[in-house]
């Protein structure tokens, strides 16, 4: 079994703690009322994007989510959360770094030996969430079940999902595919993104991802025989027929929107499996990108 298989598996018991743990954490998370930016990079700035929006849909507050490195200063925030698996990450360190004594900063870490640990002012450690394959996804996950708990948002049924999505076969014919699209609607756009991700760094797999009316406009000429579109939560009225009329696999979310990434990510593993790859050694990257001053 390789790293990803074994952390991936686990993420049942990762986000029953994490929701547990949430109360403990909440003066290091956004209060209600103020306005929060959530960065991170790669598939933290995915699960920002998620975050972000569940937040500003619940009238807690306006929420914005970025891109660490395209952070925009001229903006004024009460609190910017960093989301950061590694917590080496260079363009989050400069970030924080920019921000200490002007904006109230903190960090989300599963590494709480790392240079984030002081960069921030307020921490959150998920240590027990942490990983050594270079693909993230128990992190992830748990950062963002860490949020729906804090908001209020953590339904009884998302880790009896989660069970369920690391032992449920995968739709027969999905290996096959020679694309994929992921879609989403609100919140579970990030998701989308973070499903193209994973497949793209785990097996090199041509993927998409757009929220679900924009499918329509262009992206949905790509289907056909032999594509996937796989739709995280609900979908609009009348799509899937659209879809199956293509030809392509239509997969709907029928789990808790974060469960079903889970489902994702065990395709990726197999995707990359079925082409020899080894998804905890992905080409080109690294555990964190780290830049030379």
């Amino acid at each position: 079994m390789t790293h990803v298989e074994d952390e991936l598996t686990s993420q049942p018991e990762c986000w029953e703690r994490a929701a547990s743990e949430a109360a403990r954490h909440a003066k290091a998370l956004p209060a209600p009322g103020e306005r929060v930016a959530i960065v991170g990079c790669g598939t933290s700035y995915f699960m920002a994007q998620a975050a972000a929006a569940l937040r500003e849909d619940t009238g807690q507050g306006e929420t914005d989510a970025f891109a660490a490195s395209e952070f925009p200063h001229g903006r004024r925030y009460d609190r910017v959360v960093a989301l950061t698996r590694s917590g080496t990450t260079t363009e989050v360190l400069d970030l924080l770094d920019r921000l200490k004594g002007g904006t109230r900063t903190t960090a989300v870490t599963g590494d709480p030996d790392t240079p984030v640990m002081t960069a921030a002012d307020d921490l959150v450690v998920l240590d027990f969430a942490d990983e050594r394959s270079v693909v993230q996804t128990r992190f992830a996950t748990t950062a963002l079940t860490l949020f729906r708990a804090h908001l209020g948002l953590h339904p009884a049924t998302a880790v009896t999902d989660a069970r369920t999505a690391v032992t449920q076969p995968l739709p027969e014919g999905l290996v096959e595919c020679g694309q994929f699209t992921f879609l989403g609607r609100g919140w579970t756009v990030g998701l989308a993104n973070e499903a193209g991700l994973k497949m793209r760094e785990a097996a090199l797999a041509w993927t998409e991802a757009y929220p679900a009316m924009e499918y329509r406009h262009g992206p949905i000429s790509i289907s056909t025989t032999g594509t996937a579109t796989w739709m995280l939560g609900d979908a609009p009225d009348g799509l899937a027929e659209e879809v199956r009329g293509t030809g392509a696999l239509w997969v709907a979310g029928r789990l808790d929107p974060l469960a079903e990434l889970i489902r994702v990510q065990r395709l990726a593993v197999a995707l990359a499996a079925s082409r020899g790859l080894d998804p905890d050694s992905p080409r080109h990257l690294t555990r964190s990108v780290i830049l030379a001053p």
